[in-house]
């Protein structure tokens, strides 16, 4: 069992333009289509495509429009009640795949409704493999969010609960940006421990190039880079994603858009790359990255062949209309090459 956990979730609508952008004037639309969306969800809807068992986390109304589309796609979910409308996000969409995102902020949650979401999280991940955490905050969530649900998942774990699989804590993913991306990794104490000495740091992070620029400058990497510039060199981006393996992480798969990904453990460090797709959407791609990385670590696959399952998925994503997740019989990961790199 995966368990995905998507703090802000959100109804993404996706309009597609039939040409570039043009800002300040009238433009028609080709299509609109829209899906229940958030980082967490898109990673469950893609597994539920791959027949995997999952399950979504999420706070959120019954009769809020994100709950509906699960339903309706037959992702199993568990929701905190609120009060307040889930956000809509918006995706403009150019042929050739570029993609303009307006995201909306979410409702504002109570410390007491961050509690009972962490509880509902905490009772739900019991029996998982995986736990992931994913996405924005919402607004006045504390930045360190992700580390202490962390810390608490490990912490339930050890006291006995059985959490995880077999009773032990569950693995743990990341994938956010920014200041809880951060944080979640350099957020607390030097080595991510709380006074109890349970660490705070994820089993596998998922940033992007621009994020793991920002990941990178916050370990002290002597030699961060730009986002565009990992993305030309990802033998750069093994090495700022080594120095965030250094810092305590597990392992950071970090997309590189149309240049692949790059895998780092402690053990070593790959590029996957796929021959070039006709991009149509990249809503989502990211998270389908991630969903085949978690499939092919189900099956005990390699570090370097689940880097090879989370590129074709990612590849299959882009080439989707909106933010259409794929089902892996419609990857193709023997197109992809490996390479071995150099961590530093």
């Amino acid at each position: 069992m995966i368990v995905t956990f998507t703090a802000n979730p959100s109804l993404d609508r996706t309009v597609a333009l039939p040409g570039p952008l043009e800002r300040g004037e009238v433009q028609r639309a080709v299509s609109v289509s829209q899906e229940s969306g958030g980082k967490g969800v898109n990673v469950s809807r893609a597994l539920v495509a791959s027949g995997l068992e999952t399950i979504a986390v999420l706070p959120g109304a019954e009769s809020d429009p994100v709950l509906a589309g699960l339903l309706h796609d037959g992702v199993l979910f568990a929701a905190l009640p609120i009060d307040e409308p889930l956000r809509t996000n918006v995706a403009l969409t150019e042929p050739g795949g570029v993609t303009t995102k307006i995201n909306e902020p979410g409702p504002v949650l109570s410390e007491d409704q961050q509690e009972a979401l962490i509880g509902l999280l905490l009772e739900r991940a019991r029996g998982a493999s995986w736990v992931v955490l994913a996405g924005s905050l919402p607004p006045g969530f504390p930045a360190d969010f992700y580390a202490t649900v962390t810390r608490r998942l490990r912490n339930g774990a050890g006291s006995g609960t059985g959490i995880g699989a077999d009773g032990g804590a569950p693995l743990i993913a990341v994938d956010s940006s920014g200041g809880p991306l951060v944080a979640a990794v350099f957020g607390t104490s030097p080595d991510g421990t709380s006074q109890d000495g349970v660490s705070g740091k994820p089993d596998l992070l998922k940033p992007n190039a621009e994020e793991l620029a920002e990941l990178a400058a916050a370990a002290g990497f002597a030699t961060a880079s730009t986002a565009d510039e990992l993305e030309a060199d990802p033998a750069a981006a093994a090495a700022a994603a080594a120095a965030v393996v250094r810092s305590g992480v597990g392992a950071v798969l970090a997309t590189l858009g149309s240049k692949g990904a790059v895998l780092v453990t402690a053990d070593g460090a790959w590029l996957a790359t796929h021959p070039p797709v006709a991009a149509v959407s990249t809503v989502g791609a990211g998270d389908s990255s991630l969903a085949g990385y978690l499939l092919a670590h189900g099956r005990g696959a390699a570090p370097a062949d689940c880097l090879r399952q989370a590129v074709a998925h990612g590849a299959a994503a882009a080439s989707l209309p909106g933010s259409t997740v794929p089902a892996v019989h419609q990857t193709t990961p023997d197109a992809v090459t490996i390479t071995a790199l150099r961590k530093d």
